[in-house]
């Protein structure tokens, strides 16, 4: 692999996963907030309909599709790097596998299905829609910072990536 090459791909994971980031960070900052104070059946409603939308989105094709290709990234690494930047690398692909993979499969997902089996305007589903915003969105900053550290740690090591390199021919 050339520099400019890696340096390129570390480049675009560093960029795509401030995206996934932003993309949580809207959710904890407006979007869960705006729906926990609409009523609760609309609100359950809502994010039932958000829930079922998001497995056809580009969003969880682009959010998966970043954990092999870290993986990837982390193995060159490992195998090729010395320095700050292979352990940005391993480090930013940790983060990301934990904070942001494993809290979703762990901590959001759960609770999302756990909501999608309750009718909206059931009482139970009002009482459960009462802790799912204070709990989900808890979980959902811990997938933002996770996506923002990770992200920072590709875009560092993008920039330190060519003094550490070895020589292609």
């Amino acid at each position: 692999m050339t520099t400019n090459l890696f340096v390129y791909a570390c480049l675009a994971i560093g960029l795509t996963t401030a995206l996934v980031g932003g993309v949580f960070q809207a959710f904890s900052d407006f979007v869960i907030a705006g729906l926990v104070r609409a009523a609760p059946a609309g609100g359950i409603d809502s994010m039932q309909q958000i829930n079922r939308t998001v497995f056809r989105s580009t969003f969880l094709a682009i959010a998966l599709a970043l954990a092999p290709i870290m993986l990837a990234a982390s193995l060159y690494a490992w195998q090729s790097l010395q320095g700050t930047p292979k352990l940005l690398i391993l480090i930013g692909t940790a983060i990301y596998m934990t904070a942001v993979l494993g809290v979703t499969m762990f901590g959001n997902v759960p609770m999302n299905e756990r909501l999608d089996r309750l009718t909206s305007t059931s009482p139970d589903a009002a009482i459960y829609w009462k802790k799912f915003g204070a709990v989900w969105t808890g979980w959902n900053h811990v997938r933002t910072f996770g996506a923002i550290i990770a992200a920072i740690c590709f875009l560092l090591a993008a920039v330190g990536l060519p003094d550490t390199l070895p020589a292609m021919t």
